[in-house]
């Protein structure tokens, strides 16, 4: 993944960030509130060996803080940082893609807060209004 931090494409640097599961989940955990280390391991029944890697990337990153909550024993929360709020919107595109084609059953839904309603992600571009992926897209190589 280093490999591709190193790439033009933001897409490719964006991957080496967060491009792993665990990653997404925690930053879908830390979104819904989760600060804690017990907390993160408990809704996700993840290794501690494999969240404490993840959360020292997320922390190197730049999309989550470390702050000390605690200094007897040392204890450590991680917050989201606004790198880590900007990703929030990824994370419902992610969400929309999987409710569209993996959906059926029970899933987990997400809720707007302060209004209550059930949040519909869309994303638009902005030069032209049209919803992302129904116009055909062209790559340009830096130049």
């Amino acid at each position: 993944m280093k490999k591709l931090s190193d790439q033009p494409c933001l897409i490719a640097r964006s991957l080496a960030l967060v491009g792993d599961a665990w990653s997404m989940l925690i930053m879908r955990d830390a979104h819904a509130g989760l600060t804690r280390f017990d907390d993160f391991r408990k809704s996700l029944g993840i290794a501690p060996t494999m969240l404490t890697a993840r959360l020292s990337s997320l922390t190197e990153y730049g999309l989550l803080e470390k702050r000390r909550y605690s200094d007897r024993p040392p204890r450590d929360e991680y917050v989201l940082t606004e790198a880590g709020r900007d990703f929030l919107p990824v994370l419902f595109a992610i969400g929309a893609w999987g409710r569209k084609h993996r959906g059926g059953g029970e899933v987990t839904r997400f809720f707007d807060a302060e209004t209550g309603t059930e949040v519909d992600p869309v994303t638009i571009d902005r030069a032209t209004g049209a919803p992302v992926g129904t116009r055909p897209i062209r790559i340009a190589a830096p130049e």
